[in-house]
């Protein structure tokens, strides 16, 4: 690229940045597509979402209350732009222009590209749907579920597969349960020169092969508004764990009631679509109601998923997971379980289940089966560096 070409490549980029007028300065004519692109831009950054000017420009172009205007600019941004960046602008779209209602178009939902932060936005309107709309909207969900779900379930099941395994490994096999690659391992320390064998002194066994029940999972989900893309994943997780025959899944969802879910985690859209995004938050009856599901405390792992602030009985709260920690239950507590970053959260919650043993953080869908992996196998869980 010669040096006059890269400087009106520069110039046309700027151009698009500040959108034309007078605090422009680049004297750049945008033709063809980029003119057709800087439309788009202009449609929702060109004009304050409050009705006055932007900081740079000044713009008359905006996407109103139109459904089919919405629609056709849907499909124009899909047009000039990658899936990652027209996610982004519909959100946007969606923030600055207040187009939540629109959502509950048909034609509207068929021109979005959908994403888990538009199932999150589907899921807190869906009881305003109408009619006409509602299969439309659970059809926008199917998709996004599905494509997860074959994301991450099959890695799901491998880690935890294998972490149920190792759990039920035993030390007081009989002989012909006996894993000698892994006995004669565990007693090399134990080799006798003189006699060229080893004797061992610890046998190490499998877990004899059973279609019985190893362990008893709990999800508690946070269901207010700002815990919408946990919901989701959760849900898919909830569905990917319920399909292990090993591990006996149940699912509770809470703002300031409980809902039992469990009957519907063979479906992670019916799920969601049990859910209602919103309301309070009353994390020590959430608890509560997890607590009298556990019939098998040393098999059991809660995982709790919610910011922590909680509109309960805090000390009561601390109390029930002290005692389920005591009575042998592995305690997870998840601020997030998505991929946005640092999540907002109750400090002070977190720090006094921090002191019971129960550190709360973050975790992006990558890491959760490794976190239900060390909790299967009751060792430290592997936190994220909260500086990373």
């Amino acid at each position: 690229m010669t040096g006059e070409t890269a400087a009106g490549e520069r110039l046309r980029r700027w151009r698009l940045v500040l959108g034309g007028g007078a605090a422009d300065g680049t004297g750049h004519e945008l033709a063809g597509r980029d003119a057709a692109m800087d439309r788009t831009l202009g449609a929702l950054y060109g004009s304050d979402p409050k009705g006055g000017s932007a900081s740079v420009r000044e713009r008359s172009a905006g996407l109103g209350g139109s459904a089919p205007q919405v629609a056709r600019w849907l499909g124009d941004i899909r047009t000039y732009f990658p899936t990652s960046v027209v996610q982004v602008m519909q959100r946007d779209a969606i923030d600055r222009l207040g187009l939540s209602a629109l959502l509950l178009e048909p034609e509207m939902l068929e021109a979005v590209e959908a994403d888990v932060h538009l199932v999150g936005t589907l899921l807190s309107l869906h009881k305003a749907m109408p009619e006409t709309t509602k299969q439309t909207a659970r059809a926008v969900v199917r998709k996004v579920v599905d494509d997860l779900e074959k994301k991450l379930a099959t890695r799901t099941r491998a880690t935890l597969t294998g972490a149920l395994d190792r759990s039920a490994r035993v030390h007081r096999p009989r002989h012909r349960d006996i894993d000698w690659d892994r006995t004669i391992r565990a007693n090399l320390k134990h080799f006798l020169p003189e006699h060229g064998t080893i004797v061992p002194e610890r046998l190490v066994g499998y877990g004899r092969a059973s279609q019985a029940v190893k362990k008893d999972v709990v999800l508690c989900i946070d269901q207010s508004g700002s815990m919408a893309a946990s919901v989701v994943y959760a849900s898919v997780f909830g569905a990917v764990l319920a399909s292990m025959r090993s591990i006996d899944t149940k699912l509770v969802v809470f703002d300031t009631s409980v809902v039992d879910l469990t009957d519907r985690l063979d479906d992670p859209v019916d799920v969601l679509f049990g859910t209602q995004l919103g309301g309070g938050t009353d994390i020590n009856r959430a608890l509560s109601y997890c607590q009298s599901l556990i019939t098998r405390p040393a098999e059991t792992v809660v995982v709790l998923i919610s910011d922590l602030y909680e509109g309960g009985i805090r000390d009561e709260m601390l109390k029930r997971v002290a005692a389920m920690k005591a009575a042998g239950v592995q305690f997870v507590a998840l601020l997030a379980l998505s991929d946005e970053g640092a999540p907002s959260y109750d400090r002070e919650h977190a720090a006094a289940l921090a002191a019971l043993g129960a550190p709360a953080f973050a975790c992006t869908p990558d890491l959760f089966p490794e976190i239900m992996a060390a909790a299967i196998e009751k060792r430290p869980l592997p936190i994220p560096d909260r500086d990373s």
